[in-house]
C-alpha cells in the first residue's frame, strides 16, 4: 500500500501540478498587491470625488444602489496579468523545451484523414471476411 502511494506521487504529473499550484497561488498574492497599490489608486482618480469609487448609482439618492466598476475592472487587470505571465514565463518555455528536448511531435489528424482511415479499416475487414457484402435496402 506504501509503495503504491509513493509510485503515485513520484509520478511527474503529481508533482508538476503541486509546484503548478504553489507557484500560481503566490503569483496571486503577487498581483494582487500590485493592482491593490496601483492600479486602484489609479482607478480612484477617474472615480470622482465619490468615496465610493470608479461606478455609477443606480438610485441617485440611495447609496445601497451604488455599481462599483472598480473592482471588476481590476479583476479583468488581475487576469490579464497573471495569465500573460504565466504563458510567457512557464508555458512557452515548457512547450520550447518539449521542441528542442522531447523530439518529433506528430500533427493530429483531420476529420477526412481519420474518416479515410476508418473506411479502410472497413474494407480490409470486408476483404478478409470472404469478399464484398453488398446491403440492399428494401
Amino acid at each position: 500500500m506504501l509503495k503504491g502511494f509513493k509510485d503515485f506521487m513520484l509520478r511527474g504529473n503529481v508533482v508538476d501540478l503541486a509546484v503548478a499550484v504553489i507557484i500560481g497561488t503566490a503569483f496571486v498574492a503577487i498581483v494582487t498587491a500590485f493592482t491593490d497599490g496601483i492600479i486602484n489608486p489609479v482607478l480612484a482618480v477617474f472615480g470622482g470625488t465619490d468615496e465610493l469609487g470608479l461606478g455609477f448609482h443606480l438610485v441617485a439618492d440611495k447609496p445601497a444602489t451604488f455599481v462599483q466598476v472598480g473592482p471588476i475592472i481590476t479583476a479583468f487587470i488581475n487576469f490579464a496579468l497573471i495569465a500573460a505571465v504565466l504563458y510567457f514565463v512557464l508555458v512557452l518555455p515548457a512547450a520550447q523545451m518539449k521542441k528542442r528536448y522531447g523530439g518529433a511531435v506528430e500533427e493530429p489528424l483531420s476529420d477526412t484523414e481519420i474518416l479515410v482511415q476508418i473506411r479502410d479499416l472497413l474494407a480490409e475487414g470486408r476483404e478478409s471476411a470472404g469478399g464484398r457484402h453488398e446491403f440492399r435496402a428494401e
